[in-house]
């Protein structure tokens, strides 16, 4: 029983709730002023009646006294008994009246031997045989002479219940009103938790950003007060960053899926290279031996081609996880020489380009990792000379400014289109989506270079209009924290190849 009734206390809404749980408060209240207030009044009503039993004995024992009989005023349904106690036993007078005795006399008795044994006046209520309760006093009214008084307490028993009745009958109607009147207010009080609620189970059926998945903000006296007030704020701003999260997360999908799209796509013109000069490599050997070494030279090129494609997707992959680990090997090293080798190096490899150089600076100290800031500038050179028509002007400038290092790369080739220019450092995009990856390269030379310049607390940003195409990069010449050290770093394994194939 008292299971299901918990039962069913939990399946009630919290207004209701908190106004019975009032409702028992209050109850334990009443209760405790009704106890308190019948108690006292009883004991008043009894201290009267003991006083109003010491006066009337006083002007008995005055009759008695003088008369040697109980004369005077008496009252209604009060009883008088005189005991001689000379030699140490109650014994009962004749009693001027017959109604001045009950019926039964021993508590009368009782209270006379009481008296004798204390030798001051003794209260006591009893209850006579026949006629209820009654409040019983006996005094001493001259030596060897003791007068028992008895008063009905109807009356006080009376008024007592009568109180009891008006209490039960008063503390039923406030209760009764404040359990209904403070559910009508806690459920008002409690209206936004509700609309909090009803939003959060409308949140599977509609999109976060529609008006009705945010709580309106209140400021009148039904609101529910500062504290649902922020309750109210801090929903909606969980909301916000619910929504926010969801984006952030469907856009990461979304790249991953084409990530994973593209990553196969690209790898598997390699794979299906490697399949086509193996089967003719298989087939020289047996019919034309002269051609093996042709087939296997494709072979070993294709290879080494997909496992530069394979690095730079570790190294990308690296890099997202730099909290964990940088694959960087970094060392004190001079930016202004790293810049001038990647200029030779690339009027050695593109003759037919017209490179200019400026580079103010003699030495720009840096802590980096000089073989991965080569590979960045060999990469943003190269994709200059890849995707521009052969003679384009090509300049590369080295300067300093605002406590960091500046390299730009430019050239005047026919630019990016603006709406192209945001993705352009994205992994395996391609402006050209006509080029061919054997001169367009794979689409990660510039995702590669931007990941590398970040993890060395860096930026590199591009700037394009028809005839002028610029990268900028920017690196940190302070050292407090910006780069991170990370020791011998990781993907040492493949320098050399990287080296050897730089990125287009």
């Amino acid at each position: 029983m008292i299971g299901r009734l918990r039962r069913a206390y939990r399946r009630l809404r919290l207004g209701t709730r908190l106004a019975l749980g009032l409702g028992v408060l209050a109850l334990v209240a009443f209760a405790v002023v009704g106890t308190a207030l019948t108690t006292y009044m009883r004991d008043y009503l009894s201290a009267q009646l003991d006083d109003q039993l010491g006066l009337a004995q006083v002007a008995q024992s005055k009759s008695i006294a003088e008369h040697g009989t109980l004369q005077g005023k008496k009252y209604y349904r009060w009883y008088y008994a005189v005991y001689d106690v000379s030699d140490g036993t109650a014994v009962l007078r004749k009693p001027e009246e017959t109604g001045d005795l009950p019926e039964d006399i021993a508590d009368l008795t009782s209270v006379a031997e009481a008296q004798i044994s204390a030798g001051t006046e003794v209260l006591r209520t009893e209850h006579i045989t026949g006629e209820g309760e009654y409040r019983l006093r006996g005094c001493e009214v001259e030596p060897g002479v003791v007068l028992v008084s008895g008063a009905p307490m109807d009356d006080i028993d009376g008024t007592v219940r009568q109180l009891i009745t008006i209490q039960v009958v008063a503390f039923g109607l406030a209760l009764l009103a404040l359990v209904v009147f403070g559910r009508r207010l806690l459920r008002r009080g409690l209206k936004p938790l509700s609309d909090m609620a009803h939003t959060a189970h409308g949140i599977t059926s509609h999109d976060l950003t529609e008006s009705a998945a945010r709580l309106p903000l209140r400021a009148d006296k039904r609101g529910g007060g500062p504290e649902v007030e922020e309750l109210r704020t801090a929903f909606n701003t969980m909301l916000e960053h619910i929504d926010d999260s969801l984006a952030v997360r469907a856009e990461a999908e979304q790249r991953l899926r084409r990530f994973v799209a593209d990553a196969s796509h690209e790898l598997r013109t390699p794979l299906m290279s490697v399949r086509g000069y193996a089967d003719l490599f298989q087939y020289a050997a047996a019919n034309h031996p002269e051609e093996r070494d042709k087939h296997l030279a494709r072979l070993r090129a294709e290879a080494a081609r997909m496992g530069v494609l394979l690095d730079d997707l570790l190294l990308l992959a690296r890099l997202d996880a730099a909290e964990v680990e940088t694959p960087l090997r970094l060392e004190d090293a001079d930016l202004t020489e790293l810049t001038r080798e990647a200029a030779d190096a690339f009027r050695a490899g593109h003759p037919d380009r017209e490179l200019t150089a400026s580079i103010g600076p003699d030495h720009v100290r840096l802590r980096l990792d000089s073989l991965r800031i080569r590979q960045v500038l060999d990469n943003l050179l190269t994709n200059a000379a890849v995707h521009t028509p052969a003679g384009t002007k090509v300049s590369v400038e080295l300067s300093v400014s605002s406590g960091a290092a500046v390299v730009r790369i430019a050239d005047s080739g026919p630019g990016i289109p603006a709406a192209e220019q945001e993705r352009v450092f994205d992994r395996f995009y391609r402006v050209d989506k006509a080029r061919s990856r054997d001169r367009g390269g794979s689409g990660l030379g510039l995702a590669v270079a931007r990941s590398l310049v970040r993890a060395h607390g860096g930026t590199v940003d591009v700037s394009s209009r028809p005839g002028s195409t610029a990268f900028t990069i920017r690196l940190p010449r302070a050292a407090d924290g910006a780069v991170p050290r990370t020791g011998d770093g990781v993907m040492a394994r493949r320098r050399d190849d990287l080296e050897r194939h730089p990125l287009p």
